[in-house]
Parts: structure tokens; sequence; C-alpha cells
């Protein structure tokens, strides 16, 4: 077995006086593909940086195999030191690397190279900063968050890029599904200690509840034994003194280990308030259209949301799913068609932007709206301490301004903040996003329980088919199609994913919301390979000679009657890697024929 590439041993680190990691440990051999599990808040950005060698613990060890390379994928990444896109993403290059992988990378996520810095999205800057990491292909990817801001398509394709990729991998993800998907080992950071399981995250909720019901029952043999021996100090007492100091020093150190214990963090209590019941028709859309500029949003769509409905919107970024939410809760007028909304209806919103935050509030006063230190939940008055104490923030927290916050922290309190409004229409964009997965576990719970109507728009697979009844897909073109059941079912009905949007350079969405220009006028581009084509169609010839030269040398060198004889083990690989040749040959001239066909047709 190959020695580990990156080892961490004995971390701690200590942040105010308080310690954050204590006793981390964590190991990376070549190819292996761990996740990085734990609670919001309990150091897993700060091990992967210090696993990335950008933070420096107070106590442990650091080893990295010489000539290593690695990789680090923050979650807030910086371009503001580069022109354009692609000259951000070949900084991440190293004198080795391919340069094609640049652009590669940057086209299948969408983006040309060409984009200014100064003027992308959030989910842009992301995109670019997935891209720095994976072209290199670096022996060690350590990625935190890499799905946050990804549409499907993305998440798709990325984990289909990295399950092909040969660097070894430590993910850090709120996603389920690419957990599942992608993990082989699971190392889950607790009260600043880590435990590993090598098996797949699909597995980890199960070994995690058993860690703790045994701690539980440790926890309840501990203090049996510490109410039986000070039983004894009171009692039982004797002549023997030796005995009995010894006996006392024990109990202290059991009191003392007992105070020390580290207990596991408290769990989200989630209370929804709930409205009078609403009519039995909640939304009725009647023919509807929207469009910016040439491009159409919504085209035709007559749709209706009764009581109790779930109803997920999904589609690639782009492709108009808050413009269709705000149609849906007339928020925004069509061009065409109508919209009508039910009778006795209480609407709280979720936007993914988290945009009615005001930085400069505090927790207290984000919840009450400045007016004092009571929040109404369900038509009862509860102190703002008490109510936030339920989503996981200590007293002092409550006074700490809002832009102090960490992402998983601010939606928590957008969540708190919601679910204190009575309402029966809940309409929940993006609410999944830096969520840890306790935290979900409760949101899907509460969806569930909760007696109105629901409209969610989300990228997360797994919390779609946990909690919808019906999903909303965007089928390009402004149409837009219902499908029973949550996305699993979505993709046996339809037959494939949700595909990205082709968007050419002059008709970004940024063009749109400035409205049309005159390139829209401009005759349709014609179709060229891109540059994976064109990547492939050059080298794929010289593969093609050196698969062939390979497979005369096996081929020779099982002529050698006496090799089995002499090395069977030689032999048998030999044997194997002829097969393997045999078959990347054939899958190599059929890749060539299919690109030189291509581009024949093209030229034509």
């Amino acid at each position: 077995m190959a020695p580990p590439l990156l080892t961490l041993q004995g971390v701690a680190l200590t942040f105010g006086g308080t310690p954050l990691i204590e006793n981390a440990a964590l190991s990376v051999a070549p190819g292996e593909r761990a996740c990085l599990v734990g609670r919001n808040g309990s150091g897993k950005s700060t091990l992967l940086k210090i696993a990335a060698g950008l933070m420096q613990p107070d106590s442990g060890e650091r080893f990295l195999q010489p000539a290593t390379t690695i990789r680090y994928l923050a979650q807030e990444p910086d371009l503001s030191a580069f022109d354009t896109t692609l000259a951000f993403v070949e900084s991440g290059l190293g004198p080795g690397d391919d340069p094609y992988r640049a652009r590669y990378c940057l086209e299948e996520l969408g983006l040309t190279g060409e984009e200014l810095p100064s003027t992308l999205s959030g989910g842009e800057a992301r995109r670019a900063a997935l891209d720095q990491v994976l072209a290199p292909q670096p022996d060690i990817l350590l990625l935190d968050e890499p799905t946050n801001h990804l549409d499907l398509p993305a998440i798709e394709w990325l984990e289909e890029e990295l399950k092909a990729s040969r660097s070894a991998l430590v993910l850090i993800s709120h996603d389920r599904r690419f957990l599942d998907n992608l993990s082989q080992t699971t190392v889950w950071l607790d009260r600043g200690v880590t435990r590993q399981m090598d098996r797949s995250f699909a597995h980890f909720e199960e070994w995690r509840d058993e860690v703790l019901a045994q701690e539980e029952r440790d926890r309840h043999k501990l203090d049996r034994k510490l109410v039986a021996e000070a039983d004894w100090l009171r009692y039982g007492v004797t002549a023997r003194r030796k005995r009995n100091v010894r006996r006392l020093a024990n109990l202290h150190a059991l009191r003392r280990e007992r105070r020390e214990q580290r207990q596991v963090v408290g769990t989200v209590s989630m209370t929804l308030s709930e409205a009078e019941t609403s009519g039995a028709m909640v939304i009725e859309a009647d023919r509807i259209s929207k469009s910016y500029g040439e491009r159409s949003i919504v085209s035709q769509l007559s749709l209706r949301v009764m009581r109790g409905d779930c109803l997920g919107i999904i589609g690639p970024n782009g492709a108009g799913k808050t413009t269709l939410l705000n149609l849906l809760t007339q928020s925004l007028s069509p061009d065409e068609g109508s919209v009508r909304l039910g009778s006795n209806l209480e609407m709280v919103t979720l936007d993914q932007l988290r945009s009615s935050l005001n930085p400069d509030w505090t927790i207290a006063e984000t919840m009450t709206g400045g007016r004092g230190d009571t929040v109404m939940v369900g038509g009862q008055a509860k102190h703002v301490i008490g109510y936030m104490k339920d989503f996981l923030f200590t007293p002092e927290q409550v006074r700490t301004p809002v832009r102090v916050l960490s992402g998983g922290e601010r939606n928590r309190l957008m969540l708190a903040r919601a679910l204190a409004r009575p309402s029966n229409l809940l309409i929940l964009d993006e609410p999944t996003n830096d969520l840890d997965l306790e935290t979900l576990d409760l949101l899907e719970e509460m969806i569930d329980d909760y007696s109105g109507t629901v409209l969610i728009v989300s990228h997360d697979r797994d919390f779609l088919d946990r909690t919808v009844s019906s999903v909303l897909v965007a089928e390009g073109e402004g149409r837009w199609l219902e499908y029973a059941g949550g996305y699993t079912d979505m993709l046996a009905q339809r037959g494939r994913g949700v595909e990205a949007r082709a968007v050419a350079k002059a008709t970004r969405v940024r063009e749109f919301e400035r409205g049309p220009s005159t390139d829209s006028l401009a005759a349709p581009v014609k179709r060229k390979l891109n540059f994976k084509e064109q990547h492939d169609l050059k080298t794929l010839p010289d593969r093609i000679i050196s698969l062939e030269s390979e497979i005369t040398s096996l081929q020779g060198r099982l002529g050698d009657t006496s090799l089995y004889t002499r090395d069977p083990a030689a032999f048998s690989e030999a044997s194997r890697r002829l097969t393997l040749a045999q078959e990347e040959l054939l899958q190599a001239e059929d890749r060539w024929l299919e690109l030189e066909l291509l581009r024949q047709e093209l030229e034509s």
C-alpha cells in the first residue's frame, strides 16, 4: 500500500481562548476520496486550511510528501488581481501542466475566459475558482463547499470530472448526493476531535448515531460511578487511611473527567408558525409569458398549485427560476396571460441572496425590527434570546452585528425570522445553502409536517427527493413542464437530467438585464469544434501510434514461452496491460473517426 501523500497528527487550534480543534488527524493516500463532515462551526474549513498549509495550528504535525502538488478551493475566492477569468485560471497551472485544461474547464462550466473579475456574479466567481484548482490535475484536491452557487448541470459535470480524476480528494459539502457519489472514506470532526470511518458518506448517519449512543451509555455509567463514590465518601470512610486517600483522589479525577467532557452541540429546534388555512386553490397561472428582449423566460405556461402541494422548481442558472417565482406570487407582472392567487393567503419568502438582512443590525434587532427584546412566534411573545437559542445562537451572539456571521449562521437567522411569521404559503429560494446536515434534516421534517403550500427553488437533488411532491423543469426557450415526484422521479420520466443553458457571449444574462443590443440582430454563430474536440483531434493520432507500439511490445514479451515459468506475476501484469491497451486503442480510433467526420461536416 502506497504511503500517504499528506498527514496531519495531533492538530490543535484555539480561537479567543476557546478550543476549536483539540486533537485532529487526517491522512490522504494517493487517489483516496474522503469527505470531511461536522456541524457548522466545528472547524472543518479551518482544518482544511491547515491541511493546505494556509494556516498554522497551535500544536501538531503536518507532513506533505516532497514534490506533491496540492490545490485548495476556498469558499470566497479573490480574483481582483487578474484581468480576466482565463488569466486567473492559468495562474493555477504548474510548469508541466497542460494549458489546454484551463480553457476546457472554463468552457465546461459556462465561462469564456474573457470575463472581467469585477463584473462576475458570485456563482461565476465560484466557477472560475473551481476551474483554477481542477485545471492542473494536482495530486491532492481540497474542496470546501464546491457545489455552492452551482446549478444542477454544473454539479453533475463536476461529479463526473472528479470521478474520472486521479487526484486524491478531501471534500466538505452539505450536498448529500454529491458526497454519496464521490466519497470512499468519511472523516467526522466533532467537538475538536476527528473520527474516521473507512466507508462512504452513505453510512455516516448510522455510524454517527451509534457513536453518540455509546457516548451516552458511557456517560451514564460515569454518572452512576460518581454517585456511588460520593456515597462512599459520606458514609464509608474507615481507618484505612492510605486506601481512602487514593479512593478520594480517584473520585476527584472522575469529577474532573465529567466536568471536562465536551457535550454534543444542541440541535436546531424549528417551530413553524402556521396561519389560518388558505383556500383549496393557491395559485392559478393561465398561459403566462415573460421575455427580456429576444429571450423568452416563460412561454404560455398554465399551472395550478393546490393547498398542501410542495412544488420544486429546477433548471440551470439563468433559466429564470426566480423570475418564475416572482410571476407566480404576483411580485412581477407577466407580458401575457394572468396569475390568480387563492383566498386567505399568508406568504413568507426566504430569498437566496439574504438581501433583506441589514448587515449593521444585531441579531436581536433583525428579529424584533429594532423594537424591544421580544419576538412574536405563533401569536405568542418570546424573548429573543430564548427563541434564538433554538437556532443555536448563544446569548452573546444575539447582540453581535449580522455582518460578522458565517454563511450558515446567516441562513439560520433567515430561517428563524421566516418561521416566526405566520404563513400558509412558504417560498424557499435556495434554502439549503450553507446549512449543516442536521439542520437540513430538521428543515426537511418541518416541510413534511407543514400543512400549507411550499414552493422551492433548489439545486440539491437529495433535498428535492425528500421534500417535493412534483417538480417544474425548465425545458428551454421559455417552456416549463411539470413532473410528478422528486428529482429522481423526474429523471426516470424524462430520461435525462437538467441540461446547461447554452448562452452565446453576446446574449449573456447581464446583456438581457441591460436590454437588447445590436449584436442580437447578427446572424447565428456557426457551430465549431469546441476546445476539447479540437484538442482530442490533435492529440489522438499520437496516442494511437503510442498504443500500437505498446501493444506490439507486449505481444512480443508474451510471446516468450519461458516468461510464465520465470515470473508468473510479470506474465499476468503484461496480459492485463495488453487487454487494457487494446481497449484504449479501439476507443481512441472510434473517437478520432467521429471527430474527423464532424470536422469535415462542419467545414463543408
